[in-house]
């Protein structure tokens, strides 16, 4: 099937075009935001029923995470996929505009401010982990679908009815493997942490909803490889089929089982 016709550039204000890419981020950390704040204010979901977290210190941490996360995800970008051209051109470190975020990255960057912002304020570093866990989907969902529509990271070669043609990925029907991800990453996982949250309180296990959210995006992540057309400058790492995401999101698997396993082991009782 054809690609949609989608402007990547969703308005412009004068001469500064607004990119889909740049709403999915806002999107996703506003949706989120308003979350968090929804769960933050329901103390019989935490422990002691108790909540260690305010409305205030979810806006206040707003600006840390969103810093976290482009940081993270630029830095991610350039040392796990383009560090040969970097060095060549160090320049293109700082050519955002070209496009080059990781989660893997993004991930690390966040939680490094999870950390920052829960120690200086006197929340318990896993119930930050377990709240901000808890809204990722939303920004994971909403940044697929701006992949989509940006016509990057497209999936493998495919006959499949819904394989769509995409402007930069040649003459040949591809995966929508973005919108696999979208699904996966986004409505599935939200759909599980918010039935473990509200259903079986699991606030209340300190690091067993983080544990879940990073297992369950490892393994989706997994899954979409095997559909998704691996990075030019990397292709594949092994046999024919390993990639960087995949590599990258195996110890994920593993934390993420780790830190469930030891939430179960040491849960608060309400």
């Amino acid at each position: 099937m054809p690609f949609p016709e989608i402007d990547p550039i969703a308005f412009s204000l004068g001469p500064i075009a607004v990119h889909w890419y740049g709403l999915a981020y806002v999107a996703g950390i506003l949706c989120g935001w308003l979350y968090a704040r929804r769960m933050a204010a329901n103390d019989a979901l935490w422990p002691h029923n108790k909540s260690p977290i305010t409305a205030t210190h979810l806006d206040d941490f707003l600006v840390w995470v969103a810093i976290g996360i482009v940081l993270g995800g630029r830095i991610g970008y350039i040392l796990f996929y383009d560090f040969a051209a970097i060095v060549e051109n160090p320049i293109r470190a700082i050519e955002i505009w070209n496009g080059g975020m990781s989660f893997h990255g993004g991930f690390l960057g966040a939680t490094v401010a999870m950390v920052m912002f829960a120690r200086r304020n006197g929340i318990p570093v896993l119930s930050m982990f377990d709240i901000v866990a808890a809204v990722v989907p939303f920004g994971l969902f909403f940044g697929r679908l701006a992949n989509f529509i940006n016509s990057e990271l497209w999936g493998r070669l495919s006959d499949v009815p819904w394989a769509v043609v995409f402007p930069t990925g040649g003459p040949i029907s591809r995966h929508p493997s973005q919108l696999y991800e979208a699904a996966l990453e986004g409505v599935l996982l939200l759909a599980v942490l918010a039935a473990l949250v509200f259903g079986l309180k699991a606030f209340k296990k300190p690091g067993f909803i983080s544990g879940a959210f990073v297992c369950g995006y490892g393994l989706s992540r997994i899954f979409v490889e095997f559909f998704r057309e691996p990075d030019a400058q990397l292709g594949y790492l092994a046999f024919n089929w390993v990639t960087m995401g995949m590599l990258l999101s195996l110890p994920m698997v593993a934390l993420g089982l780790w830190f469930m396993l030891r939430a179960r082991s040491s849960a608060h009782v309400a």
